[in-house]
């Protein structure tokens, strides 16, 4: 999967470079003095090295734990998210992360234990009673690679301690294991993204089938930790209404509702120069085509169309779940 690693000089003797290239023994090695020489250059082309990512090993200094965007939350009074990895194993057609960044190689901060300092350190500055929602897949897909990062395996044990601090995995991963073989504990949600198998066929490519990813669910849920539930983006296409009703009724055939803590919806939109970006790698995909307009600095669906499909599911989502635990994701807002 991997066959090329480079590795900043500062973290060479890690502990944990040692775990990850241990895991590669025929990577071929290339040392850099800072992983910006290698991520940040412009010349540089998103959808070739989409086919075969190189894997950065690098030490973060600063800006650890960063404000959630407005809008984006599953009812913690303080939302933030943090980013261990930067890209994602898969290669979603709709996702912002190739308009965000020059590379498609994985960025992987290795050093875990100051991501943790800053977390117990915004702890600090919240008032002592109030729940903290930390938010690990925002830029990287929260399981996907955990066979190589060993994330949960590192803080699960950390947030286990904190109950206060909920710890939110996102993901389409079905690589659960670890958390199969953990005792589960209320204040880390494990969110699993769907869109319909028809979209997620034509636009999803790597992404596990819906019904990989719902056996995980119950899986976890049999297990006893608490889900969350992910139709982000809602995507506009012929027979919405048909394909969101097979999804959601075919979730909810297999996994209890009790073990759902909450569900985000969010329809699909991006900053424009975000947009202009991806949709030149793409430039036949027609996803990206319509119907979507440019308003405000920002490629939406029209209001109507976004507030329909939202109802829709809602609607679909109130015969199984209290509303009070449903939430409208809108980070671009």
């Amino acid at each position: 999967m991997i066959d090329t690693i480079y590795i900043e000089a500062a973290v060479r003797q890690h502990p944990r470079t040692s775990v990850i290239l241990s895991r590669f023994p025929k990577a071929r090695l290339i040392p850099c003095e800072r992983y910006g020489e290698v991520f940040n250059p412009r010349s540089q082309d998103f959808r070739i090295q989409k086919q075969r990512p190189a894997l950065i090993l690098a030490e973060k200094f600063d800006n650890f734990i960063l404000p959630a965007p407005e809008g984006f939350g599953i009812g913690g009074e303080e939302n933030f998210y943090f980013s261990h990895i930067l890209n994602c194993l898969y290669d979603c057609r709709y996702c912002f992360l190739q308009g965000m960044f020059r590379s498609a190689n994985y960025l992987l901060f290795i050093n875990y234990e100051s991501f943790m300092s800053a977390i117990d350190r915004k702890l600090g500055e919240t008032v002592a009673n109030k729940t903290v929602t930390f938010f690990s897949g925002y830029d990287c897909d929260s399981l996907a690679l955990e066979s190589v990062t060993g994330f949960t395996e590192a803080f699960l044990p950390f947030f286990r301690e904190r109950p206060r601090a909920i710890l939110e995995l996102r993901t389409k991963s079905v690589n659960i294991q670890f958390l199969l073989d953990s005792e589960p504990f209320d204040n880390c949600i494990t969110a699993f993204s769907f869109t319909p198998e028809e979209i997620s066929k034509k636009t999803e490519d790597g992404v596990p089938p819906v019904k990989s990813r719902i056996k995980a669910m119950n899986q976890l849920a049999e297990r006893g930790w608490p889900l969350g539930l992910r139709l982000d983006p809602l995507i506009c296409h012929n027979g919405f209404e048909s394909t969101y009703r097979r999804l959601v009724n075919d979730i909810f055939a297999a996994v209890p509702a009790k073990a759902f803590h909450s569900v985000s919806l969010g329809p699909m939109r991006f900053p424009t120069a975000m947009f202009d970006t991806i949709a030149k790698l793409y430039p036949e995909n027609r996803l990206l085509a319509g119907p979507l307009h440019r308003s405000n600095g920002m490629v939406t669906y029209q209001k109507e169309v976004e507030e329909e499909m939202t109802q829709f599911c809602r609607s679909l989502l109130s015969e199984h779940l209290p509303t009070e635990k449903f939430f409208h994701c809108t980070p671009w807002c």
